[in-house]
């Protein structure tokens, strides 16, 4: 009877410690977040040369409207504070600025643009707060080891490419290639990821590299020049005008490669149909996104969830706009990684647990493409499915193709 006793007294004891230890593991809270809220701070161009992508802020601030109608996350509303920074870096210093020492935000979620958000990257991890999820496609966001506090979200430019290298060695693997190109970091990071893959065999097949000067014109004696190569592939690194120009140079010359293009130009009113759509029927390119206002997703669960979520609370947005596909994924993920964090919301939980996501699949990327980030890699969208332009309208085709150089 004595030692049931004992034991019984040994079990209560273990209890309350066990009980104890669980209050004081309950709640951890860092500036910007506690029971009631967790305030989320942004930088987005509503004005300027890039205001076009103002919606994805719009988009954002929506979703998460909806989320605190639902209740919140663990119980907690989201409090959005958003700043336009006009896309001019001084700008974006001062705004990120007032976000973390004035405002006091938990975090910066998809801050918009490269020049920008380089601008603020060393503030951002020297102050120790979440630069999550970048709306830029600079590769050198997945840097771990240097900027730990800084995550992209978008496949980036050496992806893309690295991804189009793959098709070209399965398709037409003893192809001359001709690359055309942007003579910047977008430009130069799509070369370094075509040469990665191709390895070894690059001085063989890349005939030709060409840059182009934003400030020209017209490329049209760069395009002549790169026919004149040989060349039977194209690889189209430009942005919407110049990769207008090029199409319809092309289809001017009658020379006919296999014809790779950027995601950055498939806009089919930007680019397309000022090209002339007869000109850009079989062009390649590559995506991740659903496109809302393309009928194949009419009966797809996750394209219902999206147009309800726009019905509501968006109503009248324009769904042909990728901005607000793009802005319901990263906002449904931001939710998973608070979801994920629990009562830890501390910063640096919340920058292990957006390290820590596991074939997530947002609503609105394309079936198969999932995300997926470590401790040591810090690029969530890392595949692609190709799309061949055609009679109007880019069409999927083929399986989905992973960035992984050794893949």
């Amino acid at each position: 009877m004595k030692n049931k006793k004992l034991v019984l007294l040994a079990a209560a004891t273990a209890l309350t410690l066990l009980s104890n230890q669980g209050a004081f593991a309950q709640k951890k809270y860092d500036t910007g977040a506690s029971d009631t809220e967790i305030k989320i701070g942004n930088v987005e161009a509503y004005s300027g040369p890039a205001s076009a992508y103002g919606i994805i802020g719009k988009t954002e601030e929506a979703y998460f409207k909806m989320i605190n109608d639902q209740g919140g996350i663990n119980g907690r509303k989201i409090n959005w504070i958003s700043y336009d920074d006009g896309y001019s870096p001084p700008k974006t210093v001062e705004q990120v600025r007032k976000l973390i020492e004035s405002d006091e935000v938990f975090l910066i979620f998809n801050a918009l643009g490269t020049p920008t958000q380089t601008a603020v990257q060393k503030y951002h991890n020297a102050k120790k707060v979440p630069q999550l999820f970048l709306a830029t496609g600079a590769s050198k966001w997945n840097d771990p080891k240097n900027f730990p506090w800084t995550m992209g979200f978008q496949p980036s430019y050496r992806v893309e490419a690295q991804i189009f290298a793959k098709y070209i060695l399965k398709e037409k693997p003893d192809g001359k290639v001709a690359i055309f190109y942007a003579n910047d970091d977008f430009g130069k990071d799509y070369l370094a990821g075509i040469k990665e893959v191709f390895g070894d065999k690059a001085s063989k097949m890349i005939v030709a590299e060409e840059s182009y000067e934003t400030s020209e014109p017209s490329i049209d004696a760069h395009i002549v020049k790169l026919k004149g190569t040989g060349a039977d592939v194209f690889v189209n690194i430009a942005t919407p005008k110049f990769a207008a120009q090029a199409i319809k140079k092309i289809a001017e010359l009658e020379w006919k490669p296999m014809h790779l293009m950027t995601d950055v130009s498939v806009s089919i009113g930007a680019v397309m149909k000022p090209a002339g759509l007869e000109a850009s029927e079989g062009v390649l390119s590559a995506g991740y996104l659903k496109d809302p206002s393309d009928p194949q997703w009419k009966d797809d669960e996750g394209m219902k969830k999206f147009m309800a979520f726009i019905d509501k609370y968006m109503p009248g947005a324009n769904i042909s706009d990728a901005n607000l596909a793009y802005g319901y994924a990263a906002s449904q993920t931001m939710v998973q990684v608070l979801k994920q964090a629990g009562d830890n919301l501390t910063r640096e939980n919340v920058m292990k647990q957006a390290a820590s996501l596991k074939d997530f699949a947002p609503d609105t990327l394309i079936p198969g493409i999932k995300i997926n980030t470590s401790a040591t890699d810090f690029a969530p969208i890392e595949q692609l499915k190709m799309w061949r332009f055609k009679k109007g309208q880019w069409e999927l085709f083929g399986d989905i193709i992973s960035a992984e150089t050794g893949g």
